[in-house]
């Protein structure tokens, strides 16, 4: 294999993106304005249900993204972020903001820009982009600094090759993540049908009065289940950290992209859970963020702790949980709209108790528990079929990117 070495100045051109004014953002519209949040750490493109913003002003129509394009991150929004590249997956939906770069040109003598992607995302290319990046608090490259990135790679057949070998891993990949939104769509959309439209089964035959069905009760969120907070182990202790107690702060959650999460990035020890506030809760607890980012959920089919940025919600009545969640979901405006505070947003376990809720008969509960935990179960199967997948293509992409395996 012949390989050839320039820096990426030679062969490609970075255009910046455009400021989009703050005062038009919007929760809903035609076109979703990009964030570096929109990337996947490993590189590749992030939809965020929920998460993503809108914008409703004039748009310059230069800056309205087209299928293919490849976008870079110039500004690190989270750890591992700068320097991450994606490709736009439709034409006429997605902005070109301020902090993404967009590669406009191309050398098609020196890159194919499938290959390009995957370049980007490798620890070598990573570390050059990371090593010139200016800023303390929040870190950003440029253009000129990506430019001075020095690559070597294969002539443009074999790389065109490589990209496809990796490109399969990804659609693979892509087509799991569609799934489990489909399923996770499809479990709010019953819980809309039978519990807001009261198109439950059997509701030709049930007595509704002043919108509650016959045999309905109005509760408080405190009378059907327990709240439980968590703590933070000093930092400072050594032995506190790095054991096998799964432990879960808010950035787990909203860097993750479905309910269902397999696992946090930390670990406390027994000790660091004894000297710490924080408490173990059982498996599939409804961990919501209560601080800051409010209204996030997540499941974990184990025992787990979390930080001080949860309370973490335990049914009285097992059968009871799967629908208290996805109420929990629909009434997420509700719940922000009660978190208080001035440096930022908290609601308190006292406000969040106090909350009425409706619930329903415990066989119509017991029947949505049956049918919603099949769906996550799939859901379950197929984030740990995704998480195989990712782990096989980042073991392969160095090794073909740097000629290890022979194509």
């Amino acid at each position: 294999m012949i390989w050839q070495e320039f820096t990426l100045g030679d062969a490609i051109h970075v255009k910046h993106g455009f400021a989009f004014k703050g005062e038009f953002f919007s929760e809903t519209g035609k076109y979703i304005l990009l964030t570096p949040g929109n990337f996947n750490e490993e590189g590749g493109f992030r939809i965020r249900p929920g998460k993503d913003r809108f914008y409703s002003g004039d748009i310059p129509e230069n800056y309205i993204l087209e299928e293919g394009d490849l976008i870079v991150a110039m500004t690190e929004q989270g750890p591992g972020l700068l320097g991450s590249s994606a490709l736009i997956p439709s034409s006429d939906q997605y902005l070109h903001n301020q902090r993404l770069g967009l590669i406009d040109e191309l050398s098609k003598t020196k890159l194919d820009k499938k290959f390009l992607f995957y370049l980007f995302n490798t620890k070598s290319v990573r570390g050059q982009i990371s090593g010139s990046a200016s800023g303390t608090k929040v870190r950003h490259t440029s253009p000129e600094r990506i430019y001075r990135v020095k690559v070597r790679v294969p002539q443009v057949p074999e790389q065109a090759r490589i990209a496809s070998i990796l490109s399969a891993y990804d659609d693979l990949i892509e087509d799991n993540r569609r799934r489990i939104q489909l399923l996770e769509h499809a479990a709010r959309l019953l819980y809309m049908e039978w519990f807001v439209h009261l198109r439950f089964p059997g509701h030709e035959h049930v007595k509704i009065k002043d919108g509650v069905p016959a045999g309905w009760e109005k509760k408080m969120i405190s009378e059907i289940c327990e709240t439980v907070g968590g703590g933070t182990p000093s930092t400072k202790v050594g032995e506190y950290w790095d054991g096998d107690i799964t432990w879960v702060v808010p950035s787990d959650v909203t860097n993750n992209d479905s309910l269902v999460l397999l696992d946090s990035e930390r670990k406390i020890t027994e000790k660091g859970l004894r000297k710490s506030s924080a408490k173990i809760v059982p498996a599939n607890t409804i961990l919501m963020t209560s601080r800051a980012s409010v209204g996030y959920f997540a499941l974990i089919d184990r025992e787990v702790c979390t930080n001080q940025g949860f309370i973490n919600i335990i049914p009285k009545d097992e059968s009871s949980w799967k629908y208290l969640l996805f109420n929990l979901i629909s009434r997420v405006n509700e719940i922000r709209g009660n978190a208080k505070g001035t440096t930022y947003p908290e609601i308190s376990k006292g406000r969040f108790r106090s909350m009425g809720v409706l619930v329903p008969t415990n066989a119509l509960m017991w029947e949505f528990d049956q049918i919603i935990g099949r769906l996550i179960d799939q859901i379950r199967c197929l984030k740990k079929q995704l998480f195989s997948l990712e782990k096989a293509r980042d073991l392969l992409l160095p090794r073909l990117m740097n000629g290890e395996i022979e194509i």
